[in-house]
Formats: C-alpha cells, structure tokens, sequence
C-alpha cells in the first residue's frame, strides 16, 4: 500500500469511528506502527483535515470532511452507481432525479477511466413490482423529517379504520413494493410505522419535535434492535 494510499484509508476509517479512537487501534488497521500513524494524522492534519485528539487520548474527524471525487475507488463508483439507479427506480420522483443529477456531477470531475467505469458499468437493476400509491406525498414526508417538524395524517389501518394522527416522522423507509414512515404517534403515545399507501391525507404543521430527531431515531432503533448502518 502506498502512503497516499494509507493516508486515503486513514481518513475512511476516522470516519467510521463517531467518538474518538485511539491510536494503537488505527495502528493495527492501518498495519502500520505507532509512530508511523502518529505522522500520518500529523500530515493529514497539515493538508487541512479537521482531526482533534491527541496521543494517549485518542482521534477523531470533525464532520464536515470532504474527499474529492477523484479519490474514489472503483468499487465505491460501482456502488455509486448502482445506489443511484435503484433510487432513479424506486425512490420518488424528485429523489430520483436527484439521484441522476448526483451522477452526472460525480462523473464530471472523475479521471477519464473512473468515469468510463460510470458509463460502461454492468450492475443493473431489475424490473420490480409496481410500487404502491402514497409516493406523491413522500417529499413532503422528507421535508418534515429534515425540518423535524409535526406532520398531520388521516390514516387507515389494515382493516379500513380511519382515525387522525399528529406524528413525529423520524424516518423513511423504502420497501421493494411500499413506503413505510417510521414515527411517533401522539395518540398512541409510542413509536409506529405508517404504510404511505394507507395514509389518506397529509397536512404539515409548523410545530417542531419537542426532541431531536437524532435522539428519536437512536431511541427508536434500540427499542427496535435495528443495528446502525
């Protein structure tokens, strides 16, 4: 592995890591010794990474951290380019085009051989059951969680009873065949999962959380046992 190389690896796995890790651990990642990660972080540092800690305490990368495109490997564009395709297919249409737009800007600052590997790249996605009603609404729902604002939802469960909800969205998830909000339902006093297609109307409010939707969504998956991605 070269030092651009090692440097480049560094930076992903300080990414990973939220708190801050410590040097011996990077070491032994990197196969590198001690001191050789200790100048790393230091050259790092000097080219403008935003890395706080120290030794004997620990690492971390503030967010906030870019890497040019031009660092992509070829397996990361395969993801990307196959991540983008399967949101073009099944997301809502303006997540999709966004996902088509994302591409196009990738691929136009991309060396020539890293963006032939866009245009001639051979993961496809398949054809799928058509997608559920309900997907008009998902920009809505999108907005709302960014926002962490309350959103107003007549809703019919899976027997055809309607009762009106005020919930907390925190999260959206995409299904082969539906869309589901992941939330807090006021008048159950709990989590809940929505199916879009089952909601009849939908009003947001200008009302925010009374929490933050980080907390929420980290609530939500212990009490789930959903691992973090």
């Amino acid at each position: 592995m070269s030092r651009a190389q090692r440097l480049l690896h560094l930076i992903q796995l300080l990414r990973q890591h939220r708190r801050p890790v410590s040097g011996a651990t990077l070491a032994v990642e990197l196969g590198v010794s001690l001191r050789t990660l200790y100048r790393d972080i230091d050259s790092l540092k000097a080219q403008g990474a935003p890395i706080d800690g120290e030794a004997g305490v620990g690492f971390v990368l503030r967010p906030g951290f870019m890497l040019p495109p031009l660092m992509f490997s070829h397996e990361e564009i395969e993801a990307l380019v196959l991540g983008s395709r399967w949101v073009s297919e099944r997301a809502d249409g303006p997540l999709g085009a966004a996902a088509a737009t994302l591409l196009a800007k990738i691929g136009a600052v991309l060396p020539e051989d890293l963006k032939r590997s866009i245009e001639a790249s051979g993961l496809l996605i398949g054809p799928g059951a058509p997608i559920a009603a309900g997907d008009a609404e998902l920009p809505t729902i999108r907005a709302a969680i960014r926002a962490e604002r309350k959103l107003r939802i007549d809703y019919a469960d899976e027997q055809g009873r309607a009762t009106e909800r005020l919930i907390w969205p925190v999260a959206l998830a995409f299904f082969d065949r539906v869309r589901v909000v992941v939330a807090w339902c006021e008048l159950r006093d709990a989590y809940r999962h929505f199916r879009c297609d089952r909601i009849a109307a939908l009003e947001p409010t200008p009302e925010r959380f009374p929490r933050r939707r980080a907390a929420l969504f980290k609530e939500w998956r212990m009490r789930q046992g959903v691992p973090e991605q």
